[in-house]
């Protein structure tokens, strides 16, 4: 009998063994557990410093038309584990190295019945986990349907979240702050009047979701190289406080077609008791494939200035003219048609920004509204499609180049798509040429209105395919992309460093007419840009938009100290001064910082950090000693107090500080700023006020 009980023993312990194993980070922060069930359904759970972060949560896919889903019934038939260290240089970013450290277990687990084979492999970083879907080559699974993803986020209780309601074609919304049970009564009102898709669930979010626990752990839910594959939401089970992945379907309802060998994007969890290292980690990158393009030397961060902010405030049109009847008719020449007066991209304009971008140093000049189709597609036909090259009569492709060429500045080329993929896609190849044929290196892509074929939605895997098209190809012509209205990224701009930026959120229109809370923008980094950085279009200096057009009475809800901060703690390598000239010579003193301002760095500290409230950042110039901060706050006027021990040791330096008068507001006197500088050294330190929707920016120049 003690035999017996013996050699039960050790089957148990085998059995144990055979079903779970377990996941270190590589200084030990981080415990994963992978298990499967007794029904032989594949599980996780997450630990951070001993503490569950994430409890036992079930992973699988369901699929259409098929008898059996891969969801239960696996047993392990092999696991691998292994480590991996190494330290890249990005072609721009925040830091001039990343270390991407992480240690790997990949579970081969074969389905009874089926005989079909898939891998899970998780990577265990000291800032969170990683997890994704492998399909091999196999003789029972090539070609298949995902009716449904199934990967389940447990929390551990009724945690804070940041987030915005689940949709299927845009992620312009404000986010709100509230618990997880709280989600479902918030969002029904958001959810009847403007969720696209009215069939998702009203406790559907989108990712990046920022989560704080009561204790305060930061948990940040989201995925990293969306490539072949529909956008992930999550669908809360608010009984249980379980979140279940819920992907984008097509216009079909289907969630995926897959062919093996093929794998899923990345779901990412990652996990700090300290904001700051939320905000800090490179793991989204990381879990990305290196550079596919082998000479980056055509890749530049830019700064620029742009023919837009007019048109957002309704100063002046994107169409040449209003005549739409005359061109519906096919009246190919404008002599016709009537101008409308207002039509912003015409040459005399153009070259005033020209002119201003040249005296300020500026990179570059956007012009939105120099082709033909505004006309049509502002108000009459929505389903009018353009052609990329066809210029409107007051618009000099070829004289414009010249002479912002002559006065060493670039324009920046604007395709609006309209949702119409299939028509860009046609046209992509003549479109680029076009551009280096008339010395364009970057383009900002729209993609305002409903994606046609009309049942596709924006993130589904189809249109996911084309916005990865779109950027590869450009890729082929040395073409930088910024894509405004695609799928929020997830950290493809490793792979393609020529995506240098993206919308994908509220930008800085969304403040005015919109009705952007003021804490909007400490929010956003904690969520929106952990996958990359974000076109914000920040600096305006004007908050009254009715000094600009008397129809429109929207407001800015931000102080001009917090605009100017803005270039730092929303990190981009494309940064755009969005107000107008004429506003920016009003007050040159505060310009003057925009001016200076870097748009490339070699290293960022994360001084201070609370989602929804503040955020305080430093970075250094590359290739200088010379230092940026910036601190943008919520709606509560705060103090804040850093100190300047990122410094060099033993230089001395001038620090000219931009910050927010005594009696700054950003409803009531946004525009109340002071300046002052002062010596600093690595020694100093700073307690500087914050106003409501306020903050400061500081440049920190090396006294040589």
């Amino acid at each position: 009998m003690k035999n017996l009980f013996f050699a039960s023993l050790i089957l148990f312990a085998f059995s144990t063994v055979a079903k779970a194993q377990q996941l270190k980070s590589p200084e030990g922060k981080f415990v994963m557990e992978f298990s499967l069930q007794n029904d032989g359904t594949p599980t996780y759970n997450l630990k951070y410093k001993n503490k569950e972060v994430v409890k036992t949560s079930k992973l699988g896919l369901e699929l259409k038309d098929d008898k059996k889903s891969l969801l239960n019934d696996f047993t392990v038939v092999d696991t691998k584990t292994s480590t991996f260290d190494e330290t890249w240089k990005p072609v721009w970013g925040e830091v001039d190295n990343i270390r991407n450290h992480y240690n790997e277990l990949a579970v081969t687990l074969n389905q009874k019945g089926t005989d079909r084979q898939i891998i899970i492999r998780f990577r265990l970083f000291e800032d969170g986990l990683g997890f994704r879907y492998e399909f091999p080559a196999q003789k029972n699974l090539t070609y298949f349907v995902i009716k449904e993803e199934r990967s389940q986020f447990a929390m551990t209780g009724d945690h804070t979240a940041f987030w915005i309601p689940g949709d299927y074609d845009t992620q312009e919304y404000d986010y709100t702050k509230s618990k997880l049970s709280e989600i479902r009564g918030l969002s029904e009102k958001a959810y009847t009047a403007n969720v696209s898709q009215k069939s998702f669930s009203p406790t559907g979010v989108q990712t990046s979701l920022m989560l704080k626990t009561n204790d305060g752990i930061y948990i940040n839910l989201h995925e990293a190289a969306l490539i072949n594959y529909s956008c992930m939401h999550l669908n809360l089970d608010d009984k249980n406080m379980t979140f279940t992945s819920w992907l984008t379907p097509d216009a079909k309802g289907d969630k995926g077609y897959m062919q093996a060998p093929s794998h899923s994007p990345w779901r990412t969890i990652m996990v700090s008791d300290d904001a700051r290292e939320i905000l800090a980690s490179k793991m989204t990158y990381n879990l990305n494939d290196p550079s596919k393009i082998d000479n980056t030397s055509w890749i530049k961060p830019v700064k620029y200035i742009g023919v837009w902010w007019e048109m957002i405030t309704g100063k002046s049109s994107w169409s040449y003219t209003n005549d739409f009847p005359t061109v519906q008719l096919g009246v190919s020449d404008f002599s016709k048609a009537k101008p409308s007066g207002t039509h912003g991209a015409n040459n005399a304009n153009v070259k005033k920004y020209i002119d201003f971008a040249a005296a300020n140093g500026f990179d570059a000049v956007l012009v939105e509204g120099w082709n033909e189709g505004w006309e049509d597609w502002f108000g009459h036909s929505k389903d009018y499609v353009f052609d990329f090259v066809t210029p409107y009569p007051d618009f000099d492709v070829k004289g414009l180049h010249e002479y912002a060429k002559s006065k060493g500045v670039k324009i920046i080329m604007h395709h609006e798509t309209s949702g119409s993929v299939r028509n860009y896609e046609r046209h992509m190849d003549k479109a680029y040429q076009f551009m280096k044929d008339n010395g364009y290196d970057a383009v900002k892509s729209g993609y305002v209105g409903d994606i046609l074929p009309r049942g596709e939605n924006h993130y589904n895997q189809w249109i996911v395919n084309h916005y990865q098209y779109a950027i590869e190809k450009a890729a082929d012509y040395k073409i930088m992309v910024n894509a405004h209205e695609a799928v929020r990224p997830t950290g493809i701009a490793r792979t393609y460093p020529n995506l240098i930026g993206n919308e994908a959120a509220r930008g800085t229109e969304y403040q005015a007419f919109g009705g952007s809370k003021p804490n909007h923008v400490t929010v956003l980094p904690f969520t929106r840009l952990i996958g990359g950085p974000m076109d914000y279009t920040p600096g305006i200096f004007e908050m009254d938009i009715s000094k600009m057009n008397p129809d429109n009475k929207s407001h800015v809800n931000s102080t001009l100290a917090n605009q100017l901060a803005l270039y730092v703690t929303m990190y981009s390598p494309l940064q755009m001064a969005a107000d107008t000239p004429e506003n920016y010579n009003r007050f040159p003193d505060a310009f003057q910082f925009i001016k200076d301002v870097a748009v490339d760095w070699s290293e960022s500290k994360y001084i201070e950090a609370e989602p929804g409230d503040f955020i305080t950042v430093a970075r250094k110039a590359k290739g200088t000693n010379n230092w940026f901060v910036g601190n943008v706050n919520g709606e509560t006027p705060r103090t804040s107090n850093i100190d300047f021990s990122f410094l060099e040791k033993g230089k001395k330096y001038t620090a000219t500080i931009y910050a927010d008068a005594k009696d700054a507001h950003y409803k009531t006197n946004p525009q109340a700023y002071t300046i002052r500088k002062i010596a600093v050294t690595n020694k100093s330190k700073l307690s500087q006020l914050s106003a409501s929707g306020g903050g400061y920016a500081i440049s920190i120049i090396e006294t040589k």
